[in-house]
């Protein structure tokens, strides 16, 4: 972190989203700092998988999660320039369409008989997306980033986040389908404890935690546990 006085040529590139945000003195959630105040102008200075170093107009630096920045607004850009990797929902969009494809071929096999429940679920396993579209207007769950974009069609923007900033992504398994009278929207995580299916419908014995269970021992001579 910088000292804090004021820097000369602060030029922001963001703001702090509405519900302020969260900042790290490094990279690192075990080393908090000051939470940011909504709408806080802030310059971005570096990035780091999906931390983001930002500089205040008094010269303060702190790490925060990036993907909830907010960008402040740019020029246009000059008419035909070709969009960056960054900025281009395409790829998004073809691989949310290739899952999406894949599931309705395995839904027809399905359908058919082609295949019984049990190989509907091995066709199925690792297929995750989402997708909302609304006329011009789309959100989309990016399953790498574990995140969800909003956008016009041309500049996706961070709509929401699912896990703090360098968490390591879980396994994502499919889904079950739900109880009569619930449904589980597409890309949502499973929740905390969900086993992935090991094709045989059930899940492995154990905690969902990873922790072994309490014990409690009968000492010699009638300790205590």
């Amino acid at each position: 972190m910088t000292s804090p006085e004021g820097v000369a040529d602060f030029r922001p590139t963001h703001v702090v989203p509405r519900e302020g945000l969260p900042a790290w003195e490094e990279p690192d959630v075990s080393r908090p700092a000051a939470a940011l105040d909504a709408f806080l102008p802030v310059q971005l200075l570096a990035r780091r998988g999906e931390w983001a170093e930002i500089l205040c107009a008094n010269g303060w630096s702190a790490w925060v999660d990036g993907r909830l920045l907010v960008v402040v607004p740019q020029p246009p850009p000059t008419a035909g320039r070709p969009l960056s990797r960054s900025e281009d929902p395409r790829p998004l969009l073809a691989r949310g369409a290739e899952a999406l494809e894949r599931y309705r071929r395995a839904v027809d096999e399905l359908a058919s008989g082609r295949i019984d429940p049990d190989g509907f679920r091995r066709a199925t396993r690792d297929l995750r997306t989402g997708v909302v579209l609304d006329g011009a207007e789309i959100w989309l769950y990016d399953e790498a980033a574990g995140r969800w974009t909003y956008g016009d069609g041309t500049r996706p923007a961070t709509y929401a986040v699912v896990a703090e900033p360098g968490a390591a992504p879980g396994p994502q398994p499919p889904v079950d389908a739900p109880e009569p009278g619930g449904r589980t929207p597409a890309g949502t995580p499973p929740p905390h404890g969900t086993v992935a299916d090991d094709g045989a419908g059930e899940a492995p014995p154990g905690p969902a935690d990873g922790h072994e269970p309490t014990r409690i021992v009968e000492t010699p001579g009638g300790g205590g546990t």
